[in-house]
């Protein structure tokens, strides 16, 4: 199996000056784009921390298998097992397998969060607070929307950078992941979102921070697209971003809800049943009816249609959405940026979501009630 190519390209880092990149969460689609930014040669230093997977990992790197890239190994520059053991203030001190895991003594350039957003149950910007500094750039790739918001409450000077994916990946055993299928991600700088209070304060606060923004969202494209070779990198502003987030509601809000709540049916067996086609095709004109009052302007012509979407996963045969694997497994669904956040958004802007509210309320319920019966079995 083959490493990736240090071939000499012009996004090269100087030599001097390394970049270093941390990946916090070592799931199929963090390893994945890793792999695709960590070229050595380059001067782009890619680490991770990861949990159960840890030891295979900093031992053996991890193995891919992609349709896009073929199979290859990625061994990144230090696997940490914690956030703790990544922190700079460690002093160069680490719990890793061998002296050269450390972090980096003048701090993280990139701190790239690709954990499930699961704002109900931690606070992951609490969480990385020891792997920031007034040099890195914070970039985070979840779903939902709302995501970024606890993140600019705890770090209201570093920039930020929102990102969402298009790619089928998942981890088939400890330490090799599989990509199936897109590579698509799309980069936005985030200042305050859709919250602006307009006074001249808060505006030079926005333009500085969507400068430097800005720059770190530049640097990664360059660094994916030339040097790893994804080839749907987009780069967007604010609002652009924002919009896609939004738009992406479409598919994990109309069918991750849809395929717990229908007793465990993907997203083209859904659509073979007339009702839940019916329901479906309704949470998206949900959403697709919010966006006007939400985002300031309708969806863009560029966006896929509802339409559009139902006949694209019609052919989509197999696949199981992440909510449904996290039900089935016992874990946390993300309930609250797909679901919760966008109803109080939509709320404060004038609009009502019911179908988004009742899916809501209903998979609340349920997640509760399981706990709360688990932890009557513990006792």
């Amino acid at each position: 199996m083959a490493t990736q190519d240090n071939a000499t390209h012009p996004a090269s880092v100087s030599a001097s000056a390394p970049a270093h990149v941390l990946f916090v969460g070592a799931g199929a689609v963090g390893c994945f784009y890793a792999s695709r930014l960590h070229y050595p040669a380059h001067g782009v230093l890619t680490s991770l921390t990861a949990r159960s997977n840890y030891k295979v990992i900093a031992s053996s790197g991890v193995a891919l298998q992609t349709r896009s890239f073929g199979d290859y190994t990625f061994l990144p520059h230090a696997v940490f097992p914690s956030v703790a053991a990544a922190s700079p203030a460690q002093d160069g001190v680490s719990d890793g397998p061998s002296s050269e895991q450390r972090p980096p003594v003048d701090g993280w350039d990139y701190v790239i969060v690709t954990t499930k957003a699961l704002p109900d149950r931690s606070d992951d910007a609490a969480m990385i607070a020891p792997l920031v500094s007034p040099r890195t750039c914070i970039v985070l790739i979840q779903n939902g929307v709302g995501v970024e918001a606890p993140y600019r409450a705890r770090f209201p000077q570093s920039p930020i950078v929102s990102a969402v994916t298009i790619v089928s990946a998942e981890q088939i055993e400890q330490g090799v992941i599989r990509q199936n299928r897109w590579t698509r991600i799309s980069l936005g700088p985030y200042t305050y979102g859709l919250d602006d209070d307009g006074n001249e304060a808060s505006s030079g606060r926005r333009d500085g921070l969507n400068a430097r923004g800005h720059e770190g969202m530049q640097r990664l494209a360059r660094w994916w697209s030339e040097l790893g070779g994804v080839r749907d990198v987009e780069t967007h502003t604010e609002l652009e971003l924002q919009t896609i987030r939004w738009h992406k509601l479409c598919i994990n809000a109309a069918f991750n809800s849809t395929a717990v709540l229908s007793g465990g049916r993907g997203n083209a067996d859904q659509l073979t049943d007339p009702e839940l086609r019916a329901h479906v095709a309704a949470v998206m004109a949900e959403i697709w009816d919010a966006a006007p009052k939400v985002l300031g302007a309708p969806f863009p012509d560029t966006l896929a249609t509802p339409e559009r979407i139902i006949r694209s996963n019609e052919r989509n045969a197999g696949a199981r959405p992440s909510m449904l694997l996290d039900w089935e497994a016992g874990r946390p669904m993300e309930l609250e940026v797909i679901l919760g956040n966008p109803v109080r958004i939509a709320r404060k802007a004038g609009v009502e979501m019911p179908r988004l509210q009742a899916m809501y309320a209903l998979l609340r319920s349920m997640q509760q009630t399981r706990e709360v019966a688990r932890s009557k079995e513990k006792l």
